[in-house]
């Protein structure tokens, strides 16, 4: 699950991904952004350069500029759950964990900070623990995102080896957004692993099928679906592709060496 993996951890601001920093009105209500709103605004201003040097791959940039937009709203909870993305990050796991924390003390029903927080979890192999911050994200009423969240929660599951649960929660994420490559790579690969491969090679063909779509890693998984149909031609097909495609993939050395179950 590699391509979703590395798509998860590469952004902060969503495409489909695991973590948000998205401000709302309400979050900014409780902070007692109507009392002071020069100084929420200028901490929300820092807090949106903080996402996109976080994005850009400057961690130690993002953390100044949320030091900053403390400085100005010292009781905001968006800037606590960046602190633990960018806190987690850098590897600081006491201070990520206490970040989130803090966050979830700031504003107990922000599903955002839950949901991060049930990613920052899911990577440190607290799998209960993960799995019920994603629950709870879920039953929030006015959460407006839970397919990223059963994406995420989904993966977790797979990597904890909950394979028939890993199925129902990309099944449901799928359901919601049929369109996100993301979901279906992985639904795809946790079919596979479920032994479940008509099915598997149908969700993987949505995204091989689409141009801008095919990546080393969902060739790769369409030949290992078919090495395990027994479709030889299958596998010598996408082999070729990945081969072409993507000569310098770490696929391809897989490919080669005949390492379809690693």
């Amino acid at each position: 699950m590699k391509w979703l993996l590395s798509a998860l951890l590469t952004g902060v601001v969503l495409l489909a991904g695991c973590t948000t920093t998205t401000t709302t009105t309400s979050q900014a209500a409780a902070s007692g952004g109507g009392a002071e709103p020069d100084k929420l605004r200028v901490a929300k201003a820092r807090l949106e350069l903080a996402g996109l040097y976080l994005n850009r791959g400057q961690p130690g940039v993002a953390l100044d500029e949320v030091k900053r937009a403390l400085a100005a709203k010292p009781d905001m909870p968006e800037a606590y759950n960046l602190f633990g993305l960018i806190y987690g990050s850098l590897g600081d796991i006491p201070q990520a964990e206490a970040s989130f924390q803090r966050a979830l003390q700031l504003a107990p029903l922000d599903a955002d900070s839950m949901h991060n927080y049930g990613w920052f979890l899911c990577q440190q192999r607290r799998w209960a623990e993960s799995d019920a911050q994603f629950a709870t994200a879920l039953v929030q009423p006015q959460y407006r995102d839970p397919g990223r969240t059963l994406l995420a929660q989904g993966v977790c599951q797979a990597r904890a080896g909950r394979w028939q649960d890993a199925e129902r929660t990309l099944g449901r994420s799928f359901e919601l957004d049929p369109t996100n490559p993301l979901t279906t790579y992985n639904l795809s690969d946790v079919l596979l692993h479920r032994g479940e491969l008509q099915r598997a090679r149908f969700y993987i063909a949505r995204i091989n099928s689409q141009p801008e779509l095919v990546s080393a890693q969902s060739l790769w998984l369409a030949a290992r679906i078919e090495r395990r149909m027994g479709n030889v031609q299958g596998v010598q097909d996408f082999g070729r592709k990945l081969q072409e495609r993507f000569p310098e993939s770490n696929e391809v050395m897989l490919y080669e060496r005949g390492r379809f179950d690693e």
